[in-house]
């Protein structure tokens, strides 16, 4: 396995092409090493404080590194679908995607609150569909 690859967690792939429209699965903070960014503990009782600015970037730096597999990249992005677990967190997220995608020439997006993600510290989901000519 190389050892800068997310591998799924689950029977699918990160990546479908399908003619020139790519579409990226679920994509989260989880790194190759299988640590969660934006994950840190705050006091000795391990509590834990879930940092959504830091998991957005790592999930779009994610995806672009998935995308860069198949020559395409983030700037080929045309529909970004969030998923946050908590909506109060939608300014931090909002700013954190700011520093990727351009708002009058970026993606279109849709951002939903879901009840969980597939692991407790993940607070962030993200899955978007792009465009390369072949």
């Amino acid at each position: 396995m190389d050892n800068k690859t997310v591998t799924p967690r689950g029977a699918y792939p990160h990546i479908k092409r399908v003619g020139d429209f790519i579409f990226v699965s679920g994509t989260s903070s989880r790194r190759p090493d299988n640590i969660i960014a934006g994950v840190d503990i705050i006091d000795e009782m391990g509590t834990k404080y879930l940092n959504i600015e830091v998991q957005t970037q790592e999930v779009l730096k994610n995806i672009d590194t998935n995308l860069q597999k198949v020559g395409a990249s983030l700037k080929d992005v045309v529909d970004v679908t969030t998923f946050l677990v908590n909506m109060n967190d939608f300014a931090n997220y909002n700013k954190a995607y700011a520093n990727f995608f351009d708002k009058d020439t970026g993606p279109t997006r849709t951002t939903v609150a879901v009840h969980q993600l597939p692991h407790p510290d993940l607070v962030v989901e993200i899955k978007v569909v792009a465009y390369k000519k072949l």
